[in-house]
């Protein structure tokens, strides 16, 4: 995917460059710089948002070994720290459409990250797979956000 032209800041720009980066490579050790620590990453299937830079690492490293034939499609630019991806992939039989909004801090940390995706059967087969492979850590991360 070739960026399009866009108002993000230059540390918001480098991060997400790079972010396509670890989309190819799916390494855990790609993604986690461009975390800030603080993040808030916000699930499809998840209620309450999940905080911090294990929960986004475990559950981003994971999707991005799930998804098949993933590829992001266009970028919108909503202001310096504000970018929505839109993306597609299959997941089994499910094809599968998203949008990924990310906000970044001054630094061009990640500081927030919230992932929609349709149609519904698409994102069931998704939740199924990750409970399956990360269920207990997700349920840890789950119970840490409640309290």
């Amino acid at each position: 995917m070739s960026p399009s032209s866009s108002t993000l800041a230059p540390a918001a720009r480098a991060t997400l460059d790079r972010w396509y980066g670890f989309v190819k490579s799916g390494d855990a050790a790609d993604l986690s710089p461009l975390l800030a620590k603080d993040i808030v990453f916000r699930s499809p299937f998840v209620h309450n948002p999940l905080p911090g830079h294990a929960a986004a690492l475990l559950t981003l490293t994971t999707v991005s070994k799930i998804f098949e034939d993933f590829q992001y499609h266009r970028e919108f630019v909503a202001g310096p720290r504000d970018a929505a991806l839109e993306f597609s992939g299959h997941i089994g039989d499910w094809q599968l459409k998203g949008i990924d909004l990310v906000r970044f801090n001054d630094a061009g940390e990640m500081v927030e990250f919230e992932v929609m995706i349709r149609p519904f059967k698409a994102l069931q087969a998704l939740g199924d797979a990750m409970t399956a492979r990360i269920g207990p850590q997700l349920a840890a991360f789950k119970a840490g956000a409640k309290a």
